[in-house]
Order: structure tokens, then C-alpha cells, then sequence
């Protein structure tokens, strides 16, 4: 009776997700990237069910009719949307904490991408490096446009920085990938907690982000990844590329440290909920200094225990 009802649910589950695959073909485009956060949920619902290899084989099955359909962007969509709701069903069915199974549905996502990237390449001639240099041309040849217009006695030195940001950019796709991953992952492990919390009337949620701590062997990876960075002079080779995406994605960790910092001290200090939401808003609007005074300050709590210095003194 329970493989029956396993079966029938993955079948049904296959089909929901084929369904949400071919609602994105006839929807306008800036609503079915809103859409595709929702595509890894039916995996992650069977997987917290049924565990992890029972989710395999749904995944197998809805790839093989991905196949079947043969649409161009089915196959890769599927691999991407199914490993990351596979990795975050699988760990949410061992019962882990939910910021274990937002980093490995990170990973999951990861995976997909490059499966995606390797996939697309060999089967539908897709040139992703081609591409991405179009882009960086067409943004230069705009930018060469406005600054010649609006630009200042110094437009020449600005265009420079520009083009010499531009060309580190293929050096981050890697960290740039991590932080996709780890914002499909969230998306969709909170849409599934609403869903299970809603169906299943469990009590699947975030704690608050104010509890967010990182491990402080964090700090220790930025700091080795930072004077890699600064001392290696062959920009070309495998060890910088490593240490420039190391230091990015803790960067952008130790950035988020910082947040956590803010919001548990207006907690404490019983300010209004709105301060930490409007100075998180200003942040991102004006990131050149304000990032990093946030990066510092997520750097001094990890470093030097601040958030317990401030709870002991209350």
C-alpha cells in the first residue's frame, strides 16, 4: 500500500511539475522568471516525503519526458530545478537545520548549473563564453557612447575602470554561481515550507535572521583568500582564480554576518523593527562605502565575539 501510494505520488508530482514547465512557454518572460523559483517545489515536496533516492527517480522520470517533450530548454531546466528541489527535499527528510539545507541546496543548484553549461554546449551548440563576451562588448560600446556624450574631462580614466571591472567578471562566474544557488535555494526552500506548513500542517521555518551566526573559521578563509589575492601576481592561473572567488563568496558571507549583527542589536536594544529594514534598503542602494562598513562589522563580530560583548553588557 505505501509503494503504491510512493508511486502514484511521484507520478503526480512529475506531472505538476511538467504542468508549471509548460505554463512558463505561455507566460510573458519577467513572470516566468518569477515562475521558475516555483518548478524545484514538486522535488522538494516528494523528496522531504520520501527521501532521497526516492526523489532520484523521480527526477529520472521527469527528465526522460523532458526528453520526450523536446523542447529545447526542457532538458536543461529539469536537471537544473530537480537537483537543487532534490538536495533541499533530501536534506529537509534527514531533518537537518534549515540553514544545513539551504547550503546543500546551494550545492544542489551548483550542480545543475554546470550541468546545464556542459549540457548546452555539447547538445545545442550554446557558446556561453561567446556570449557573455558579446555582452561585455555591447556594454563598453554603450558606455563609450554615454560617456563621450555626458562625460567629463575624466570620462577617459572613468571607461578604463569600467572596462577593467568588466574583464574580471568572467573570473567570477564561479562565486557568481554560488550566489545564484544560494538564491534559488532559499526561494524555493521557503516556498516549500509554505506549502508543507499549509498541507501537511507542520512548522517548517527560518529562525530569525537576527539568530544568523557563521562559523568564525569563515573569517580565517577571507583573510587567506584576501593575501592570495594581493600577493599572486599571475592573473591567469588556476590559484588566483581560486583565491578572487574565495574571497567573494565570504566576502558576501561576512556581509550578511554584518546584517545579522544589525538586526540582533536593534532587538535588543527594542528599536523599531523598520530601523535594520531601512538601513539594509540605504545599503544596497548606496553599496560603494556602506557594503563595507557592514563587511567590517560583520568581521569584528565573527572576530571578537562582538554580539556577545553587547548581550553581556545588557
Amino acid at each position: 500500500m505505501k509503494e503504491t501510494r510512493k508511486i502514484t505520488e511521484g507520478a503526480l508530482m512529475t506531472g505538476i511539475y511538467l504542468l508549471l514547465l509548460l505554463v512558463i512557454i505561455f507566460i510573458p518572460a519577467i513572470i516566468s522568471v518569477l515562475f521558475m523559483f516555483i518548478l524545484p517545489v514538486p522535488f522538494v515536496v516528494y523528496s522531504y516525503r520520501y527521501g532521497f533516492k526516492s526523489g532520484i527517480i523521480v527526477l529520472i522520470a521527469s527528465t526522460l519526458v523532458s526528453v520526450i517533450i523536446g523542447l529545447a530548454f526542457a532538458l536543461p531546466t529539469t536537471l537544473l530545478m530537480g537537483l537543487g528541489g532534490l538536495f533541499l527535499g533530501g536534506t529537509m527528510h534527514k531533518k537537518r537545520s534549515p540553514y544545513e539545507t539551504l547550503a546543500m541546496g546551494a550545492v544542489g543548484f551548483m550542480i545543475g548549473f554546470a550541468a546545464v553549461f556542459l549540457i548546452s554546449q555539447a547538445f545545442f551548440g550554446v557558446n556561453f563564453t561567446e556570449q557573455f563576451n558579446q555582452i561585455m562588448d555591447q556594454s563598453i560600446s554603450r558606455a563609450e557612447g554615454m560617456l563621450g556624450t555626458f562625460g567629463g574631462s575624466d570620462a577617459e580614466d572613468r571607461l578604463d575602470q569600467f572596462k577593467e571591472q568588466l574583464q574580471r567578471l568572467p573570473d567570477l562566474i564561479p562565486s557568481m554561481l554560488a550566489m545564484l544557488g544560494v538564491t534559488f535555494s532559499f526561494i524555493s526552500q521557503w516556498l516549500s515550507y509554505k506549502l508543507l506548513n499549509r498541507v501537511e500542517k507542520t512548522k517548517l521555518q527560518f529562525p530569525p535572521f537576527r539568530e544568523l551566526n557563521l562559523p568564525s573559521s569563515l573569517l580565517w578563509y577571507y583573510l587567506a583568500a584576501l593575501v592570495f589575492e594581493l600577493f599572486i601576481k599571475n592573473q591567469e592561473g588556476m590559484l588566483y582564480l581560486a583565491a578572487v572567488n574565495v574571497y567573494t563568496i565570504t566576502a558576501f558571507f561576512l556581509v550578511l554576518q554584518g546584517f545579522s549583527f544589525i538586526f540582533q542589536f536593534a532587538y535588543m536594544k527594542k528599536m523599531s523593527k523598520a530601523i535594520p529594514i531601512i538601513i539594509l534598503i540605504v545599503t544596497l542602494l548606496i553599496p560603494t562605502i556602506l557594503m563595507e562598513l557592514v563587511r567590517l562589522l560583520g568581521i569584528i563580530d565573527l572576530g571578537f565575539s562582538l554580539r556577545k560583548r553587547v548581550q553581556g553588557k545588557k
